[in-house]
């Protein structure tokens, strides 16, 4: 075949990511991947337990450092495979369970219902039931899901505990949009003229999550949610912890100057002033009006200084307005157990997507396309793209030594089916057979839009033990 679209250096702006020891000794075994492949089919999501549980002791480690009560929740929702909420829930910590089966799943995995917490965005009756006849605590948003959380309790003649949802918190002046949960105002009247005294309701404790990545926002957040506590104090009214959720910033990346740069030349490529950096010079969702550029790539920030535990610990030590201590203060003085819901950061570093290579061929605009054995959704999030450079594994020696640019393409009937959307450089011509392997797959990028269109199977889940033997996840 005459693989004629090779193009220079310059065409291309390198995204490399961090790799964890394991991931690092395991690309060096081929025959390991291949016969995963074989044995599993393509694409394959490979996991380790071991950077899993050195997240759950770095942020043990920051809440140990404040004294604090504290549990971290690890978010089911961000991977689905039952091996990691059982690991988190052996290490004494909980899971947060978004859906009816999340939870039934880990009931019957033995977890137990104080370890358990039910956040679902839809409550439905069969969720309620479930999570009322297994005393698991209930974070609710609105007053329709109290209304027949009040029937399912009744129904049973049992008792059920209870969070609030707290959302539109008051920044710079400003109320931050959600269309999650109740206002400061809105939870104090429903905790004071109704919750204090119901039968069946018992208020625990409140409950948010915030978009975006903002310390000082969370931080005022929770200095608002410590208001209304003293207040509730103040009528004889115990809160017992406060959650503050998830999206805890990760570092994908080794260099932030890649970084740095590949969002520079990015915009200079949309513009027109340099080679395409995006298959059809997609602009990520910068809006191009006239020449000027409005807005960023919607993308993850794959690079971050403050991330993990460094990030929590600067929420910790924020002060905020009507209190002249830090937050991790204003907790300890008031008893207050602190709960945070990681799915992303719990799962860095915890697992890899590996697909064989099925085809190559140009388009009709002579792109070097190379088609793998999976589809997008299969390792797809919210954002625009994934963008990291994967790992090319050769089966045999290379057909063309020299570097080649090109796509990596999927097996839906759609124009729109990449991969990903940024151009990779490969080494040396991609072969039938070969392997590629994405990195730092485990959160959100393997389970969360996963589809089984044209009945495809959905890829199998393995975790590795370090020493070359894979466990399917069953």
């Amino acid at each position: 075949m005459d693989f004629t679209h090779i193009m220079t250096d310059t065409d291309h702006l390198p995204l490399t990511a961090i790799k964890h020891t394991w991931i690092q000794d395991l690309v060096q075994i081929p025959a390991a991947l291949h016969g995963t492949i074989q044995d599993h089919g393509s694409p394959v999501n490979i996991q380790s337990l071991v950077p899993f549980e050195e997240n759950i002791i770095e942020y043990e480690g920051v809440f140990r450092k404040y004294d604090l009560k504290h549990r971290i929740y690890f978010a089911r929702k961000a991977n689905k495979c039952l091996t990691f909420a059982k690991h988190a829930a052996s290490q004494g910590q909980g899971v947060d369970t978004a859906s009816y089966q999340e939870l039934q799943q880990c009931l019957d995995a033995g977890i137990s219902a104080d370890q358990l917490i039910s956040t679902a965005a839809v409550k439905t009756r069969q969720l309620l039931d479930l999570a009322v006849r297994s005393a698991v605590t209930i974070v609710i948003d609105n007053m329709d899901e109290l209304s027949l959380l009040e029937e399912v309790c009744e129904e049973h003649r049992l008792q059920a505990n209870i969070s609030l949802r707290i959302g539109g918190f008051e920044v710079n002046g400003n109320r931050m949009h959600s269309r999650f949960g109740f206002s400061i105002d809105e939870a104090k009247a429903l905790v004071l003229d109704n919750l204090a005294t119901h039968t069946n309701l018992i208020y625990t404790g409140l409950h948010f999550h915030l978009n975006g990545y903002s310390v000082s926002e969370r931080a005022i957040a929770i200095g608002e949610c410590i208001g209304l506590i003293d207040h509730l104090a103040a009528h004889d009214i115990e809160t017992f912890h406060v959650d503050i959720g998830g999206g805890y910033l990760i570092n994908y990346l080794e260099d932030e100057n890649q970084w740095q740069e590949f969002q520079h030349q990015l915009k200079l490529a949309i513009l027109g002033k340099r080679p395409e950096l995006t298959y059809r010079n997609d602009p990520l969702g910068i809006i191009n009006i006239e020449g000027t550029l409005h807005g960023d790539a919607k993308v993850y920030p794959y690079y971050n200084k403050l991330h993990k535990g460094d990030f929590l610990e600067s929420i910790l030590g924020h002060y905020v307005p009507k209190y002249e201590e830090p937050i991790h203060q204003l907790l300890r003085d008031r008893d207050i157990e602190i709960r945070i819901e990681p799915g992303r950061s719990l799962l860095d570093q915890a697992g890899i997507t590996v697909a064989r290579v099925a085809f190559r061929k140009h388009d009709s605009a002579g792109n070097l396309l190379v088609g793998l054995e999976m589809n997008r959704t299969q390792m797809k999030s919210s954002s625009a793209d994934f963008l990291l450079d994967p790992i090319h594994i050769r089966s045999n020696q290379a057909e063309d030594e020299q570097p080649i640019f090109g796509y990596l393409v999927g097996a839906y009937c759609l124009e729109q089916e990449l991969i990903l959307l940024r151009k990779i450089k490969f080494e040396s011509m991609p072969q039938v057979g070969d392997l590629m392997v994405f990195l730092n797959t485990a959160g959100y990028m393997m389970h969360f839009f996963e589809s089984q269109a044209h009945q495809f199977d959905l890829a199998k889940n393995v975790f590795y033990d370090g020493s070359g033997h894979f466990t399917l996840e069953s």
